[in-house]
């Protein structure tokens, strides 16, 4: 067992041991308070930190998902304009006498004099 010995040497006391042991403690205290400080501001950074950091993660998921939903919606104008494309050429074979009879003889099963429709199974 390590038991402190006990020593027969007595401290003087005087001013300038006094002085000297206040000089050490003050530097203790400022040593002390230095490192508090230190610690209160690290803290103050890393939260500091950590907010910019959630922040940018956060506009990043965000931009994310606005970059998807841009592609889907350019995915569906495209699919859109390819129908306005459809009807409108629709529209001019509408105007045409010969395209409706050959409609109107598919759709409703409208045949002129003489002929003889058949109507065959699609697959």
């Amino acid at each position: 067992m390590n038991v402190p010995r006990r020593t027969n040497v007595t401290k003087l006391s005087s001013t300038y041991i006094a002085e000297h042991e206040e000089k050490k403690q003050k530097a203790a205290r400022r040593r002390r308070a230095v490192a508090v400080r230190l610690v209160v501001w690290s803290l103050l950074f890393a939260m500091f930190a950590s907010a910019l950091v959630y922040t940018l993660h956060s506009q990043a998921k965000a931009i994310d998902a606005k970059t998807t939903e841009q592609q889907k919606l350019k995915e569906q104008l495209a699919e859109l304009e390819r129908k306005e494309k459809q009807l409108k050429e629709e529209m001019t074979k509408l105007h045409d006498d010969d395209y409706i009879a050959e409609l109107a003889r598919k759709k409703y099963y409208l045949s002129k004099d003489g002929e003889i429709i058949f109507v065959l199974p699609e697959k």
